[in-house]
């Protein structure tokens, strides 16, 4: 079977998030199920920058520019590449510019490689290769489905995942010029949301499948509370909605193995860890050694709680602990941070960027990873920190309830405990949750079984890869939803060009 890979970042090449990780990792894993996934991706500077040698497969003319598709691949897995450089080519991230601020124009940007991946779907590179599924990620590429099904009227099944529903790629009508897609694909049905266009909308309502990435998240976003005002759309999908938890690169996440690390360690000798842990109290300058050391490895947002940990770093410092903050976010929240490396320059210290030999090495020494998340759809990090022997201290939501056992006196007492959980998400939890931690410390015999259990937890991709394998040939054996052929939004031929003036879609901007 093959299967075309949609996304936006991709974990060698280009990294923001766990998206990274996922979209980099599950195509090894499909391997052994004998599906050939592909991954599309745009043509960034530092993608093409990292490549080996591409070919180039064809050309593709998009909205009237004109592109190349390239073939290459990294660490053995194939890669296309749409290299439009008017698009792709300019200074900052994947979505943001060096100044932090979002691209004014990604809603092209991201319809472009959408269009491509449904171009693909239908044949744009001959006999070079076809998929017969394409797997989404995220808003970026969400569109993909929604040209395949009114654009091109395919009939090419579609799996959407939603990695984190508060990105929903919502932009205002007068916006969308020439995106090649017919005016019937900005209705109520498929992309209008609130008096605007959200990419996210239109994927979920196009895509054969929806899936989180946990089970627990697929429960948590058909609720109000966690829907991010998407709930009603996705109650309305809900039976194609299924939660299936992300697993991790355990070679490239192996500390029996990792070049990052000082010292490298595995289940069955936990204390060699002790000098990846002297080495970075050495490397930030910290005084004394007795108490524990936390890390936090993580995006640095509301949504991750850090505003939670800003708060509570006094009481973890005076109860004699150490921290260590290694991430990028909120200006204001980097900020904070900074304040307490002045407060406590002997206790806590922030490295603003992600760094990945960083990342390995604070997960292959600390004590204990804090992830106070507001929600977490399933969180990669916390499935690092088990791998490395790193407590898990987290809330208890989402993707972090289902893969961290707390350390309560039952899970304790069968042996079975990983991790810390608390909650609800407030700074007087978090305090708690932190002296748990430290009692946790005071007892090396539980402290050295917690990170034993932690350790041989089996978080790879196997079971989940079985899932997704079960699920593409489960839309491949069967005809995929389509619209009907006699839906009067489809007896025509779909307009490749820009709406006219008099459209609909003009006529609700001037509203």
């Amino acid at each position: 079977m093959n299967v075309l890979s949609v996304t936006s970042e991709m974990f060698p090449l280009v990294k923001t998030g766990g998206l990274a990780d996922v979209a980099g990792a599950l195509p090894k894993a499909m391997s052994a199920h004998n599906i050939d996934m592909r991954t599309l991706l745009p043509g960034y500077p530092i993608v093409l920058e990292r490549l080996a040698p591409p070919t180039k497969v064809t050309d593709i003319d998009i909205f009237g520019m004109e592109c190349r598709l390239l073939s290459s691949d990294v660490n053995g897995l194939p890669l296309l590449v749409l290299d439009a450089p008017s698009l792709y080519s300019r200074p900052g991230g994947p979505y943001v510019d060096e100044h932090g601020r979002d691209f004014s124009d990604n809603w092209r940007r991201f319809s472009a490689i959408s269009f491509a991946a449904a171009s693909i779907a239908e044949g744009l590179t001959g006999g070079f290769w076809k998929p017969d599924l394409v797997h989404l990620h995220d808003w970026q590429t969400a569109l993909t489905s929604v040209y395949l099904k009114y654009t091109f009227q395919s009939r090419i099944p579609t799996v959407l995942t939603i990695h984190n529903l508060a990105f929903q790629g919502k932009f205002g009508f007068e916006e969308l010029e020439n995106i090649a897609l017919p005016e019937a694909a900005f209705g109520i049905d498929c992309l209008e949301y609130y008096g605007a266009a959200s990419f996210l909308k239109g994927g979920i309502q196009t895509a054969d499948v929806v899936t989180t990435v946990s089970p627990t998240y697929a429960r948590e976003i058909v609720t109000h509370d966690l829907g991010m005002g998407m709930d009603g759309v996705l109650k309305s999908n809900k039976s194609k909605l299924k939660g299936i938890v992300n697993g991790i690169d355990v070679e490239v996440w192996d500390p029996s193995r990792d070049p990052c690390l000082i010292s490298t360690f595995g289940p069955e000798s936990p204390e060699r860890r002790a000098g990846n842990r002297n080495y970075l109290m050495n490397l930030f300058d910290f005084s004394g050694r007795s108490g524990p050391l936390f890390a936090v490895v993580s995006r640095l947002t509301w949504q991750k709680g850090i505003d939670l940990l800003i708060d509570a770093v006094p009481h973890l410092v005076d109860s004699g602990g150490h921290l260590i903050v290694c991430g990028e976010g909120d200006r204001a929240l980097q900020d904070g941070l900074r304040v307490l490396t002045k407060h406590y320059p002997e206790n806590v210290a922030v490295s603003i960027g992600y760094n990945e030999g960083l990342a390995h090495l604070i997960h292959g020494g600390a004590d204990f990873v804090i992830q106070p998340s507001r929600f977490e759809p399933c969180g990669l990090t916390q499935l690092y920190a088990l791998r490395y022997g790193a407590i898990p201290l987290v809330s208890r939501t989402g993707g972090l309830s289902e893969t961290i056992i707390d350390a309560n006196d039952a899970a304790n007492a069968m042996e079975t405990a990983t991790g810390i959980q608390f909650h609800p998400v407030t700074t007087t939890e978090l305090e708690h949750a932190i002296d748990r931690a430290f009692d946790i410390f005071g007892q090396p015999t539980l402290m050295r079984r917690l990170q034993t259990h932690a350790m041989r937890s089996d978080f790879s991709w196997k079971y989940s890869a079985d899932r997704y394998a079960d699920l593409f040939r489960g839309l491949v054996s069967v005809s995929p939803k389509v619209l009907p052929l006699s839906d009067p939004r489809t007896t025509r031929q779909p307009s490749l060009v820009a709406p006219s003036p008099t459209s609909s879609i003009a006529a609700r901007v001037s509203k």
